[in-house]
């Protein structure tokens, strides 16, 4: 499998007021549509699907939201592209294909949301590295 394209179609960032006092960061990904999709300009033996997801991070209680919509185009062969499309029809994803898609969304969208919460001043929803001061032992 490999990604052959990725945008988004919405972003939507509402910081809504409240307290950060007992703040609670819940995200969510939900795939709404997994669909054939044709690259007759390309002349390659792999296939195509085009992949729509919404990824939601919301601070609660009611703190604030940010919500991304998208699309990928994910390239495969025909086999697992044929699984894909059967198991899709139960709205179920096999797992080699459920990690690659969480993978690349995960990555592509944490990039955008922490600049998103930089600029409105939201705690990281995921965490970020730190540097501790190393104590000294008396010897």
């Amino acid at each position: 499998m490999k990604l052959m394209g990725f945008n988004f179609t919405k972003i939507n960032i509402e910081r809504l007021g409240g307290s950060i006092e007992n703040l609670k960061i819940n995200t969510n990904i939900d795939i709404s549509s997994i669909e054939s999709a044709n690259a007759d300009f390309l002349k390659s033996k792999e296939e195509f699907v085009v992949v729509e997801f919404k990824y939601d991070i919301n601070y609660e209680p009611n703190f604030a939201k940010i919500e991304f919509k998208g699309n990928m185009i994910v390239s495969m062969d025909s086999k697992q592209k044929k699984d894909l499309l059967k198991k899709w029809k139960d709205k179920k994803i096999p797992d080699d294909v459920q990690f690659f898609v969480f993978s690349v969304i995960l990555r592509k969208v944490s990039v955008k949301a922490l600049q998103l919460e930089d600029e409105l001043n939201l705690p990281f929803h995921i965490p970020m590295p730190r540097i501790s001061k190393q104590t000294q032992k008396d010897n």
